[in-house]
């Protein structure tokens, strides 16, 4: 195929090979036309039966729909073709024929439910519609990456097998490591704390967690990818400046970059964030939740939010915003409580109207104090000793924070369930494909 032509880049006195599937064959008697579809898009092949070669004729109008052809011909303006051009055959070759029934119908024309789509997920993402979401998502990713590169961050990969759960032996995944436990990483929180006081200070890491998580919904996921950052000599404040500069740097790209797959989506006006983040207390936000009238029951210091208290917050503020401040009994252990109220963290949140996107903090930087968080937790300290011990040795402080891809791909987009952002969901139901 080195002589290929994308059909996109055919035009009118052009002699090609163009190669793709199938997208529809129209026959109207003593002409007919079959539609092709490659990555750039699609290319209109006339058949004149009486003038054209009868086996050709058959060959072109007998394959099915969804089938890998390559068609060889001439480029002819055509001003009621789709593309404003069409071929005129002289060969077609069938690489690879489909067959006749197919699970789900790749141009849309039959709806299919999510379940089967991602259970056709090959077929489903020939789609235009379904590869603009990850061609969005690919344009996040590296607008993301240039940013951190920007502001002088090193990319790492952590292990994804571990000895110990980063937050205790809750939602993990049990494994056999050559006859002896170890588990799947539920987050590479503890590894990249250690790199920043490794001397490269300032590391983020685009990889994947798994958590045993029971929750079974829209917008809970088994497998993740998460973009992680930490930093040596910085503090919380300055976190959630990187965290608000990443998340504004993706919408942007998206902006900039993506506009045919915008369209394709319907976004006649994307909505850029624009404006600094509102930053409210964990105090605030439970009075101004209280204070929209949503929820059954007031909520009171030291609550969780729930979903339904993330929404009415969300409503109220209508747009992104960070929540600060947390009660140190609902952060992690490596969270830093402030010197004047340790009952108060350091912790934050960043919201997106809908759902939490984004959780970091100031890491506590001190031995004693990493190692009285674990106890006040409930943690073993000795478990955890291939860390704990390397904060004897000049820890600096530092922060960071982590987001999950897919919910950002989630809320960007108004993707109503997350399992759309991602090629191969894995969830409590689904392991295969």
């Amino acid at each position: 195929m080195d002589e290929r032509t994308y059909t996109a880049d055919a035009e009118p006195g052009d002699h090609v090979t163009v190669a793709g599937w199938v997208h529809e064959v129209r026959d109207l008697g003593g002409i007919a036309f079959l539609i092709l579809r490659d990555k750039s898009g699609k290319i209109q092949v006339k058949f004149e039966k009486d003038e054209m070669d009868e086996e050709l004729v058959e060959t072109g109008l007998g394959v099915h729909r969804e089938s890998v052809i390559s068609v060889t011909g001439g480029v002819e303006e055509e001003e009621r073709a789709p593309t404003g051009v069409e071929m005129l055959p002289e060969s077609l070759d069938v690489l690879n024929e489909a067959d006749a029934e197919l699970p789900l119908d790749p141009s849309g024309k039959v709806d299919a439910d999510l379940s089967t789509r991602l259970d056709n997920r090959t077929l489903d993402l020939r789609k235009k519609e379904v590869q603009a979401i990850f061609e969005i998502r690919a344009e996040v990713l590296r607008a993301v990456r240039d940013y951190f590169r920007s502001i002088g961050s090193t990319e790492i990969n952590t292990p994804k097998i571990v000895a110990t759960g980063t937050e205790g032996g809750t939602e993990l995944f049990p494994i056999t490591y050559f006859g002896e436990e170890a588990f799947m990483n539920q987050s590479p929180q503890l590894f990249k704390q250690l790199m920043v006081g490794s001397g490269l200070e300032r590391v983020f890491e685009v990889g994947p967690i798994f958590r045993a998580e029971e929750h079974n919904t829209p917008r809970h996921l088994n497998e993740a990818t998460m973009i992680d950052f930490e930093s040596a000599f910085i503090d919380h404040e300055e976190a959630m400046d990187v965290c608000e500069g990443t998340l504004k740097a993706a919408y942007e790209a998206v902006e900039e970059n993506c506009e045919a797959e915008l369209d394709l989506l319907g976004y006649d006006d994307f909505g850029t964030p624009d404006g600094d983040f509102p930053r409210l207390t964990y105090e605030e936000a439970i009075e101004r939740i209280n204070a929209t009238g949503e929820l059954d029951e007031q909520l009171v210091y030291g609550d969780d939010l729930s979903t339904e208290a993330e929404r009415a917050l969300g409503d109220d503020v209508g747009g992104h915003y960070f929540i600060t401040d947390w009660p140190s009994e609902i952060k992690p252990f490596y969270i830093q409580d402030y010197e004047d109220d340790p009952t108060t963290s350091k912790g934050f949140d960043l919201m997106h109207p809908r759902m939490e996107l984004v959780s970091g903090g100031q890491r506590e930087h001190r031995y004693g104090a990493l190692v009285e968080g674990f106890e006040q937790q409930g943690l073993d300290p000795e478990q955890f000793d291939y860390y704990t011990k390397m904060f004897k040795y000049g820890m600096p402080p530092h922060a960071g924070w982590a987001y999950g891809v897919e919910r950002l791909v989630m809320t960007m987009l108004g993707l109503e369930n997350i399992r759309e952002a991602v090629l191969f969901p894995r969830d409590r139901q689904r392991l295969s494909p």
